[in-house]
């Protein structure tokens, strides 16, 4: 008699795949609240961000864009609400619009060659894909109050406040100029870490 035929279908049986092992392991995520894996990130208010974003301002009508940059990139705002959020948001969107071409990629060089530089570009890349990703929330359009009728029977949005006629568009082309030029000087890697990362801007 073969050892097959010695055993039962009950011993046999595919019971044993209904048991969850992970709870048994103590080192299963199961067992314990995987938020404690991230360090709290310090709560900011909109007070912070509307004086960050003044500051940051300032360092732009002073001719320093690069230092502008950095100033948004240094803080960035993760633990907010949507509002302080947009808010910064619609600042970097101001300093990358008033940045010129020519400028991006040394630009980038100097602020990668720095300590904490890939850092800053990836905090760059977050908000590059942020504005790209549309919506109210990405800081790229005005309410649907400032709507203007076209002749083609489409809306312009104007994508900065102040500037009616500016489409979402020239915003668009701007941060995909930007992303083009990030993805030059930090290499692919800038993008997965920005995907993976749980800070969310």
């Amino acid at each position: 008699m073969s050892i097959i035929q010695q055993h039962t279908s009950a011993s046999l049986s595919d019971a044993w795949r209904t048991i969850n092992i992970d709870a048994l392991d103590p080192d299963s995520s199961q067992n314990f609240d995987t938020s404690t894996l991230h360090p709290p990130l310090p709560e900011v208010g909109e007070a912070d961000v509307r004086q960050l974003n003044a500051q940051v301002r300032q360092l732009l009508r002073g001719g320093d864009a690069e230092g502008a940059l950095r100033g948004c990139l240094e803080s960035p705002v993760y633990n907010a609400s949507d509002a302080a959020k947009d808010q910064h948001m619609q600042t970097v969107v101001e300093v990358l619009q008033s940045i010129k071409a020519s400028e991006m990629t040394p630009m980038l060089q100097r602020i990668y060659g720095s300590e904490g530089g890939s850092e800053l570009l990836d905090v760059l890349m977050k908000y590059l894909y942020k504005g790209m990703s549309g919506g109210s929330s990405a800081g790229l359009r005005t309410p649907t109050r400032n709507l203007t009728p076209q002749t083609t029977g489409f809306s312009q949005i104007g994508s900065r406040p102040g500037v009616p006629n500016e489409s979402t568009g020239t915003a668009m082309s701007v941060l995909l100029s930007w992303h083009e030029k990030v993805v030059d000087v930090a290499g692919l890697g800038s993008i997965e870490r920005c995907m993976t990362d749980w800070r969310k801007v």
